[in-house]
């Protein structure tokens, strides 16, 4: 059966890579609550027809004014102290994932991967994680356009005959990795350069890397430009940079060179 290839290998992600790509996931379960919590307290507001003049929202300033206005009822004074508390506590919260992630993703058989694709633009820490702990080893991918299927980042093609029809992405794979993917997208929809962050980012990586991305930087700022000009949708032309960013990944974690460990294969079967 596996001379007839009626058997395909499945990649099995090591107990270390699931740890961090729970804690990576707890992080973003936590930016979910706190944004929820936020919107609860803005609806409240809203009900009341209480608007604030701080521009900053969600800074010391705007707790402050948050904790000295008076609602008309005490029970909604109530309902105001509960959320500005339940904020309070999910930003620690945010604070200590963030914390502990930056501590043990540095202690990651992945990080030189993941600290190698941050010299991309768009692709923080954050970003970088997830997508490596949702993908795992990339080199399993010997062609970037079988990793762009499994993402979903390609049309999906609806053809009988001579007629050949391209439709939306399939969405299939990981749903997660494909969402960070398309918001690090957004960010060149300005010019190409190199700010101070990035420079920090690039710090300690080899020349091959930091041009490979500087070109695509180059690449996608033009091609987002260039398609906006042909009147895509913005969401078709964040789709289009994201499927080429997941490209360049594959290409600088080919660069890096990682400890060489015994890596688990489970063989399974095809259905007929």
């Amino acid at each position: 059966m596996l001379k007839s290839e009626d058997l395909t290998y499945i990649y099995v992600p090591e107990p270390e890579d699931e740890a961090v790509r729970d804690l990576s996931r707890a992080r973003e379960t936590g930016m979910k609550d706190l944004k929820d919590a936020k919107y609860q307290l803005k609806a409240l507001l809203l009900r009341n027809n209480i608007n604030s003049k701080i521009k900053d929202n969600w800074s010391l300033q705007h707790l402050r004014w948050l904790a000295e206005l008076v609602l008309p009822h005490p029970c909604q004074q109530i309902v105001l102290q509960e959320a500005v508390l339940t904020i309070t506590e999910r930003l620690k919260r945010l604070k200590r994932l963030d914390n502990e992630l930056t501590h043990q993703v540095k202690n990651w058989r992945f990080y030189p991967v993941v600290k190698a694709i941050q010299a991309l633009r768009g692709v923080r820490l954050l970003v970088a994680t997830g997508v490596i702990a949702e993908l795992g080893d990339l080199s399993r991918f010997d062609h970037p356009r079988k990793l762009m299927s499994y993402l979903g980042l390609v049309p999906s093609e609806h053809s009988s005959g001579d007629k050949r029809h391209l439709g939306a992405i399939t969405k299939c794979g990981n749903s997660r990795a494909r969402r960070l993917l398309v918001e690090g997208a957004h960010s060149y929809k300005h010019n190409a350069n190199i700010s101070k962050e990035m420079q920090l980012r690039q710090e300690g990586l080899s020349k091959e890397i930091i041009d490979m991305a500087w070109q695509a930087q180059l690449r996608l700022c033009r091609r987002y430009q260039r398609l906006m000009h042909k009147g895509k949708h913005r969401n078709v032309v964040v789709t289009a940079i994201a499927r080429e960013m997941i490209a360049y990944i594959w290409a600088i974690s080919r660069e890096v060179v990682l400890p060489k460990i015994d890596v688990k294969l489970r063989i399974s079967r095809v259905p007929a």
